[in-house]
């Protein structure tokens, strides 16, 4: 009995499953196919035309600057330093003592000279008398004429010396005048070589000191020949001249980048090209009524070029690899191309382009960091973009 009952359990739970198996079966049947994923719709990007406009970009250039007088102040006569007049770093005006060296070895040579010149018109005087003594004896032929062209050939000796006589004097006075050393113009005198003490003398290799008119400066910065050229090529005019008075005015960027508030003027070109940096030199001048700047000072110039009809490219729009920039150009049907551009300047937070697009050009303004060759985009075309680069 109990063995039936267990047969029977086991037929029935064997049924079940497969009463299971094929309502699961028929279900799958009637099912309908599963659709295909949905297709990723295009990234949009704005993008933006480009455009063509007047613009100015700035090249920097290396720049010394100087006193239009920047002098070394030298002795011309040998002795020791007695005196100094002035201190390091002061200012003088033309004619002010600076130095003075000991003087007693040429006071002693120009009264050496003043005492021969009197021997010299001493013997000037004798020998007008002897012709005076002379010239009436011959008359009367008491002596020979030979006698009285002797006396007149002493007196045109005795004039000689006096003229020699009197040429030492002054060159006697020349260097005793030089024991006093002037400024020789207005300006700021340098360091201090030598102390009070110092034996010096027109051979010394360095300098007493150095005096600066730094009233104004003088700028000096090179050109290459192709900068040169693009340089002449910006301003009106038949001759370097008629160029250089149509140049807007430059800026001097000084040492910590900070920009010098007085603007100046390019007004010399030099004569030739260096041979062996192929650079000219120019010079510009700047007012310094403040006395900020200093002879020795460097800096850079800053140029502006003025560039017509420029195609300007956004830099946020641009990317770099292997030393070349690009940008992606919108295509035919909103596919991307990317192309390599030319960069001739920079414009505020633009890129000024040579070429590689043209004017109604689109290109992506952002995301362009994973976009690829041939993606297509949905383009949005959005003003906003605009004012945010320019």
């Amino acid at each position: 009995m109990y063995l039936l009952s267990t047969l029977k359990v086991s037929i029935l739970k064997k049924s079940s499953l497969a009463l299971l198996l094929a309502v699961s079966l028929l279900y799958m049947g009637c099912s309908s196919p599963a659709a295909p994923p949905a297709a990723t719709p295009p990234p949009s990007l704005p993008v933006m035309k480009v455009a063509s406009s007047s613009e100015v970009t700035f090249q920097e250039y290396p720049a010394s600057i100087e006193g239009t007088v920047n002098v070394e102040i030298r002795p011309q006569v040998s002795g020791s330093l007695e005196k100094v007049f002035v201190d390091e770093g002061a200012y003088v005006t033309e004619g002010t003592p600076l130095f003075k060296i000991n003087e007693s070895l040429y006071r002693a040579q120009y009264n050496n000279a003043v005492a021969m010149l009197h021997t010299a018109e001493a013997n000037l005087l004798t020998s007008q008398l002897e012709i005076d003594k002379v010239t009436p004896l011959v008359a009367n032929k008491v002596v020979s004429e030979y006698q009285l062209k002797t006396a007149n050939a002493a007196n045109l000796a005795a004039k000689a010396n006096i003229e020699q006589a009197k040429a030492n004097v002054a060159s006697a006075e020349i260097s005793l005048g030089y024991t006093l050393i002037k400024a020789p113009g207005n300006g700021y005198i340098g360091r201090l070589q030598k102390k009070k003490g110092s034996l010096v003398g027109p051979q010394d290799v360095e300098a007493l000191t150095q005096l600066s008119d730094v009233h104004q400066m003088h700028v000096y910065f090179a050109l290459g020949e192709k900068d040169f050229v693009e340089f002449k090529k910006q301003y009106p005019g038949a001759t370097l001249t008629d160029k250089l008075s149509q140049a807007p005015a430059v800026s001097l960027l000084l040492a910590d980048d900070s920009e010098y508030a007085p603007k100046g003027r390019i007004d010399m070109i030099d004569g030739q090209f260096n041979k062996t940096t192929g650079a000219i030199t120019l010079r510009a001048s700047f007012p310094n009524p403040d006395g900020l700047l200093r002879s020795g000072n460097t800096g850079r110039v800053r140029l502006g070029v003025q560039h017509n009809d420029a195609l300007i490219v956004p830099q946020s729009s641009t990317m770099e690899a292997q030393d070349k920039i690009f940008v992606f150009v919108v295509a035919d049907s909103d596919k991307v191309k990317k192309v390599p551009i030319s960069i001739i300047g920079k414009s505020g937070t633009n890129y000024l382009v040579k070429d590689g697009v043209k004017a109604g050009d689109r290109v992506v303004l952002s995301g362009i960091d994973h976009l690829q060759e041939g993606t297509v985009i949905h383009p949005e075309h959005a003003s906003a973009h605009l004012t945010a680069v320019k």
